[in-house]
């Protein structure tokens, strides 16, 4: 079993940044792709990014591509998500997800693992 935690969420101002970490228990991380959702009421939840091993491995939403940047720390069993000119638009409970193999995913069906989720709000 995996647990998953978030946090550095918060309220920004447009135009700004912020880096969500996700820190995972467990000894099998480094074997798990990792992924970044979010999620407005009523919506349904979102694919934001995704890593496999390494930053070779990843892919975007088209809604934050050259703007958001997902990356990894195997020593800390940690997966992070830079977030930079944020819009007013991106503001969303962000969700991290790990899946039982290395191959990354946009579908949301695909992991098996899900922390609490992390509030972000951009102001405008």
């Amino acid at each position: 079993q995996v647990q998953l935690v978030e946090s550095g969420g918060g309220l920004v101002q447009a135009g700004g940044s912020l880096r969500l970490s996700c820190a995972a228990s467990g000894r099998t991380f480094s074997n798990y792709a990792m992924g970044w959702f979010r999620q407005l009421p009523g919506k349904e939840r979102e694919f934001v990014a995704t890593i496999g091993w390494s930053a070779g491995n990843t892919y975007y939403a088209d809604s934050v591509k050259g703007r958001f940047t997902i990356s990894r720390d195997n020593a800390k069993n940690t997966v992070f998500l830079q977030m930079n000119r944020l819009q007013p638009e991106d503001t969303a409970v962000y969700y991290c997800a790990g899946r039982r193999t290395l191959a990354p995913s946009t579908n949301r069906a695909a992991y098996d693992y899900w922390g609490q989720g992390t509030q972000v709000t951009v102001s405008s």
